[in-house]
């Protein structure tokens, strides 16, 4: 079997490669994993290598992961546009919009139905301002905002632009709602779960996310991260 990783020259000259990256991951832990494989396979001790796209440690899904003079290319991945499929739950909400963190409040659903939540999804297409989560890895004064979170901090966060081509939810049975989500780069969809509950006079949160495409790179092209490792 070939190794994905490919020879040294290819790693160092450059390669892409597409991770289905795992629940409970960190994107970081999936770099670090890469890039120690490489330095004991090829005895070396030093390797570029990066990912175009952070996912949270609860998502799944394609993770680009670029080595060597592909590392340049990241920026460029990272403005291409994303496609996610997932799972929101109404009725409830978490500190962090998804199951990172422990219920806080309940919300009634029953006045809820199709025709509201389909007018809903529809109001959030098209460049809107997002309030990003305050459990994210943003940075305030040199800080991660999840670490202030984690400390009981209270911080002000500021609105910003971001483009939702497509949402569309594509299975609905209250509470439960999948959806399909086509959107820009900076997009947290936690918030998008979490502002939908507000939408209809209720509560949300995020309970399964999946990244299925950045620009023309797939996830059903991807390799799984024990196909890597020794």
């Amino acid at each position: 079997m070939l190794d994905p990783l490919g020879s040294l020259d290819e790693i160092l000259k450059g390669k892409i490669l597409l991770i289905n990256k795992p629940k409970n991951w960190t994107s970081f832990d999936v770099v670090k994993k890469i890039k120690s494989t490489i330095k004991r396979k090829h005895n070396i001790s030093k390797v570029k290598i990066g990912h175009a796209g952070t996912l949270d440690p609860l998502a799944t899904g394609l993770l680009v992961v670029c080595t060597g003079k592909y590392t340049k290319k990241i920026s460029e991945i990272q403005r291409q546009k994303k496609t996610y499929e997932g799972e929101l739950i109404l009725g409830k909400t978490t500190p962090s919009y998804d199951l990172e963190t422990e219920f806080d409040a309940y919300f009634p659903t029953r006045h809820i139905n199709k025709q509201m939540l389909a007018e809903a999804a529809k109001s959030f297409t098209g460049k809107i301002d997002q309030i990003p989560p305050l459990y994210s890895a943003l940075k305030v004064k040199g800080e991660r905002l999840y670490q202030k979170a984690r400390r009981g901090e209270k911080v002000k966060i500021s609105s910003r632009k971001v483009e939702i081509s497509s949402f569309i939810l594509t299975d609905i049975s209250i509470p439960k709602i999948q959806f399909k989500i086509v959107c820009s780069k900076g997009t947290y969809i936690r918030s998008i779960a979490y502002d939908l509950g507000k939408k209809v006079d209720s509560g949300a949160f995020l309970s399964s996310l999946t990244r299925t495409t950045i620009g023309e790179h797939m996830l059903s092209n991807s390799i799984e991260i024990n196909d890597i490792l020794d």
